[in-house]
């Protein structure tokens, strides 16, 4: 065995720190000596030389993946990484010394991801947290009595979802008819159940695989997937499980009934797609996920120019097997995915667009934006294509950049929607794009409102308009009706991770904290790391009294502006006031300029009312966001009764407490 300073090398990207230090500290307890280099500067001619030193005399490097590693294209962590690879050259081929570990649901497909590791069994730890097993099989490694790293058990190309852009309507068209008309003949998610009695009309379309042979063509039988559950959505009566929580399942190694399990469905549709020229080939079936039987199965062989065809044919299948029947409500119109002038060029360009935006980094926004700029390009009428570019615009505004370039990208998304509403008046994603953006840039609640219920109106069963809504609601102080609604869109979507964060600041505004801890937990189970969810376990801790509990959950926050205002909140009820001051100091001093809203929030629980308000005021002036809490706020409702809470709520065009009776009547 190597020195013992140079057993294990742990690369990570900044972002990671906590769970990197979780996994070093279970190792170190393991008598396992770990380098994990956590200098706040990186690089210089000493950092280098400490670097590659230190990678050329461990034993085994343990490489930490993570959206945050997918999103950062550039970093020092991959030039570790590089370090490593290039060091594999000089060994046999069955030496073990590349330990891949994953902290979330990244694929192992990831084109960002180098190729060495994604040839490699990866070890999945979510949020860092490392069980013994891991420790032992890191000790059997490095004493040498375990084999080579195992490589990764790849399914066949047919398994990897994959899409054609021109084939997809026809197809989904066949396979929705036929699914939808099955389960509407047939008669909360559970992890594990015991019990598996889900709604008989009820499906989830998993992404289809890929069998392209081109790892850039994932889009586009993405693209077809999305567009089936589009289309069977609008089947009154049927469930349809959404995008978001359906496409966790890619790939996944787990039987029918697991799934159907975890997503309370009692069929699957899945498939496969290859493109190959001027060809393409779906394949789909209909499975019941009870006992994992075919209901029903076709394969279409289409020339790439009948795309749309294609899907109508197989929505029309998938419906006559669910034997559904497309009755749509008095006010709800058929909402279609495809350009007016039926050019498949720009669907492929929307299906490019979507995958990036679905990403969530600023990078894929700006690179979603281009891609619907491109399909507006082409097809100038495609209303659908307007408003993904206007979401995308708002999306970027608001979770990307301040001030001067927010407010540019915002009358680019403002352009987009009027676009996209005076092309389709009844599109309901316009709607809910406008909805957005009145909502997030323009302060306009009641606007946003009206957008929302319109798109319900439209549309009934998405879950996205359900959710907006809910969210605008309890900004309006309506929270229950807001509960029901999110509850209502978690139902489609059952693995929406940042839906039951929000249902926890519902239910903590509410002071019904056994269940705001369960939600948050969920959301934390779903997707682990993910920035504010301990902040929001904090708060409740805060709610129930508990100093401890508060702040074991505060230092478990990522570190950044959530942690420090979660250790802020924790420590105002401890007995070190001195503490206390301190961690609001530093709140202000770091993060002063933008998170106003905040700040007023722990001014409330310190009960400093002039504090509250003048950073309330701030919040105001600057168009903090975050000010749609305020009316479920469990601190600073405290000052309901306080003749300057009214004056603010009227400020900024909020109901005041008492008064939202009135608003309803109107």
């Amino acid at each position: 065995m190597a020195e013992a300073s140079h057993a294990v090398f742990l690369s990570y990207a900044s972002q990671d720190a906590v769970a990197a230090q979780k996994i070093c500290d279970a190792l170190r307890a393991g008598d396992i000596d770990v380098f994990l280099d956590q200098s706040e500067l990186r690089g210089g001619d000493a950092w280098e030389k400490k670097i590659r030193h230190e990678i050329h005399d461990c034993v085994l490097f343990i490489p930490i993946i993570s959206r945050h590693t997918q999103e950062r294209l550039e970093g020092y962590f991959r030039h570790e990484w590089n370090l490593a690879i290039e060091r594999t050259h000089h060994m046999a081929e069955n030496k073990a010394f590349l330990v891949p570990v994953v902290l979330d649901g990244t694929p192992d497909y990831d084109p960002s991801i180098p190729e060495k590791f994604r040839e490699l069994q990866w070890t999945r730890l979510p949020g860092g947290e490392t069980p013994p097993q891991f420790v032992t099989r890191i000790q059997k490694l490095l004493s040498g009595d375990s084999g080579p790293v195992p490589t990764m058990a790849r399914r066949p190309a047919a398994v990897t979802p994959r899409r054609s852009s021109r084939l997809v309507p026809a197809v989904l068209a066949a396979v929705l008819a036929s699914v939808a008309a099955y389960l509407v003949s047939e008669k909360p998610w559970v992890a594990k159940p015991v019990a598996f009695a889900p709604p008989a009309h009820s499906v989830a379309v998993l992404p289809l695989a890929n069998e392209s042979g081109d790892a850039s063509q994932q889009y586009f039988s993405d693209g077809i997937s999305e567009d089936l559950i589009t289309a069977l959505s609008q089947f009154p009566g049927l469930k349809v499980i959404g995008r978001t929580s359906a496409f966790q399942f890619r790939d996944s190694k787990e039987d029918s009934r697991n799934i159907g399990a975890k997503l309370q469905v009692a069929h699957l549709l899945e498939g496969s797609v290859r493109r190959s020229g001027d060809m393409v080939r779906v394949s789909a079936e209909l499975i019941n996920t009870a006992d994992g039987s075919t209901q029903w199965s076709e394969r279409y062989d289409r020339p790439y120019k009948d795309l749309f065809a294609l899907q109508d044919e197989i929505t029309r299948a998938v419906a006559g097997a669910l034997r559904a029947k497309l009755l749509l409500s008095e006010h709800a119109e058929v909402q279609s995915e495809r350009p007016a002038s039926g050019g498949l060029e720009a669907y492929n360009a929307l299906l490019q667009g979507r995958f990036h935006l679905s990403r969530h980094t600023e990078y894929d926004a700006r690179k979603a934006i281009e891609s619907y700029t491109r399909a507006i390009e082409l097809d100038p009428r495609y209303a659908l294509a307007w408003s993904a570019l206007s979401r995308a615009w708002a999306e970027l505004g608001t979770n990307y950049l301040e001030r001067v370039s927010a407010q540019e990208a915002y009358a680019k998304a403002r352009t987009a929607a009027s676009r996209a509403l005076a092309l389709s008046p009844d599109l309901a994603a316009a709607h809910v794009a406008r909805g957005f953006l009145l909502q997030n840039a323009d302060f306009d609640w009641r606007g946003a409102e009206a957008e929302f219920r319109r798109a319900m109106e439209l549309a009934p069963n998405n879950a996205e308009a359900k959710f907006s809504l809910g969210n605008q609601l309890a900004t309006f102080g309506e929270v229950e009706p807001a509960i029901d609604l999110t509850r209502q869109a978690l139902a489609t979507e059952p693995l929406r991770a940042d839906w039951y964060a929000w249902l926890a600041s519902y239910l903590s505004g509410l002071n019904r904290l056994d269940e705001a801890e369960r939600a948050i937990r969920r959301a934390i189970e779903l997707q682990p790391g993910e920035n504010g969810d301990y902040w929001n376990l904090a708060i409740i801790e805060v709610q129930r009294g508990n100093a401890q509990a508060a702040l074991a959950a505060a230092q478990q926050e990522v570190p950044g502006f959530y942690r420090d205002s979660a250790v802020a909140l924790a420590l105002q009820i401890g007995s070190d006031r001195r503490a206390a001051s301190l961690a609001l100091a530093t709140l202000i001093e770091k993060h002063g300029t933008f998170a106003n809203y905040w700040i007023a929030e722990v001014y409330a629980l310190r009960s400093q009312a002039n504090e509250t308000f003048e950073w309330l005021d701030r919040a105001w002036s600057n168009r903090d966001a975050a000010i749609q809490y305020l009316l479920f706020d469990p601190f600073i409702m405290k000052y309901k009764d306080d003749p300057r809470f009214a004056a603010f709520c009227r400020r900024v065009g909020l109901p005041v407490p008492g008064e939202a009776s009135a608003r309803k009547s109107t």
